[in-house]
């Protein structure tokens, strides 16, 4: 075996030709860039003024779409209220049951339907009766119009009172229009199923403003050209026809607006489940449906006693545009959309969406005022507790 230890004149040696080698080859050289602390406080103040901000807006839209919510199920019991008034009043017009008894059933119904289906995804048959429900409500609303704008002498198309209340009115009924057309939550819900899922969002929603809205479009211009200014909140209040007919349409549109309260609930249900209830085991176990019978029930009681307070369906919508759907859709989108992309905006891009922001903020405050007029003045015509 050969000796593997090297004298001090070889490690020279070595060393020399190491030294030699190394002549030609070229080290890439970096600039290192030495922060000072006063640079380093400055980026972490950025940074965290970043977050606190990211946390505000998240914290805003989490309390605007949950006013949002809980003002449409306020809506929706107003309708569901009317709807089984209308059914009872076409075999006894006696005036014992009033609007706030029916609201109140109306709640108990929406009430034990949130008992029994514990979760959106136990929906999936009941998603189909609705469609079909609202199918029979829209059929019928737009037949029954359409014999009786048929028949119909001249009508008065004109918005009613002075010019002072048309501005208002028309600034509500802007507020109104936004509220009814803005209900994209189930195709949202149902496209996050299964992947790729904002293409499926996607999809969903530009069928449901495509050919989704066709049937509402047909149902709205037939009622109002059928009876002008006079068309009632609720269409059915206006036809008239066989007594069956409205009155399987009556309980069709009270039984999908069941549906489609607990549809618009589920956001809250869901999170009150998970934050404070859900327990292991069956969602019918005595723990997770107590939960659900204390919860969901007040919930219900709740927006049930706000509804018979102030049973003024078109108000309600405009209010609910006003304060949650114009923000949500409209400001709040702009906006956050320029804070993603401000550094690859043009100028006229920032201004475009700065224009939204602006204006539909003044749409805004501007619908608010009106329908909290129109609810004074409904409140001073009609009362609280109102029968309309």
């Amino acid at each position: 075996m050969q000796d593997a230890t090297f004298t001090t004149e070889e490690t020279s040696s070595l060393l020399r030709e190491q030294e030699q080698s190394m002549d030609g080859i070229e080290v890439e050289s970096r600039p290192v860039k030495i922060h000072c602390e006063e640079e380093l406080s400055v980026e972490a103040s950025g940074t965290a003024h970043q977050i606190s901000q990211g946390r505000k807006v998240y914290s805003l839209t989490w309390v605007l779409q949950y006013i949002n919510l809980f003002m449409i199920n306020t809506g929706f019991i107003i309708l569901a209220g009317q709807a089984l008034k209308a059914a009872y009043v076409l075999f006894r017009d006696d005036h014992v049951m009033k609007l706030p008894y029916f609201i109140a059933i109306s709640g108990l119904v929406c009430a034990i339907f949130a008992f029994v289906v514990p979760h959106l995804s136990a929906l999936r048959f009941w998603l189909g009766v609705s469609t079909v429900l609202s199918l029979i409500y829209i059929v019928t609303g737009f037949v029954l119009s359409l014999q009786d704008g048929i028949k119909a002498p001249a009508r008065d198309y004109s918005i009613p009172s002075s010019n002072g209340s048309r501005v208002f009115t028309t600034i509500a009924a802007s507020a109104n229009l936004v509220f009814s057309f803005n209900t994209g939550m189930l195709p949202e819900i149902q496209a996050t199923v299964r992947k790729p899922v904002v293409n499926n969002m996607l999809k969903a929603l530009n069928f449901q403003f495509t050919v989704g809205i066709i049937p509402m479009f047909a149902v709205t211009f037939m009622g109002y050209w059928a009876y002008g200014s006079k068309t009632s909140t609720y269409l059915l209040n206006s036809v008239t026809g066989p007594v069956w007919v409205k009155a399987m349409a009556n309980i069709g549109a009270f039984l999908q607006t069941v549906i489609a309260l607990h549809i618009f609930a589920s956001p809250t249900y869901e999170y009150l489940d998970t934050k404070y209830g859900r327990s292991q085991g069956s969602a019918f176990s005595i723990q997770n449906l107590s939960f659900r019978i204390l919860v969901r029930g007040g919930y219900l009681a709740i927006t049930s006693l706000l509804a018979a307070l102030m049973p003024f369906l078109g108000d309600f919508m405009s209010l609910t545009g006003a304060f949650s759907t114009f923000p949500l859709t409209f400001i709040l989108a702009n906006h956050m959309y320029l804070m993603v992309k401000k550094n690859k905006l043009t100028t006229s891009q920032k201004s475009w969406h700065w224009l939204n922001v602006c204006g539909f903020s003044c749409m805004a405050v501007a619908a608010a005022v009106s329908a909290f007029r129109l609810i004074i003045v409904d409140s001073s015509t009609y009362h609280f507790f109102a029968d309309l």
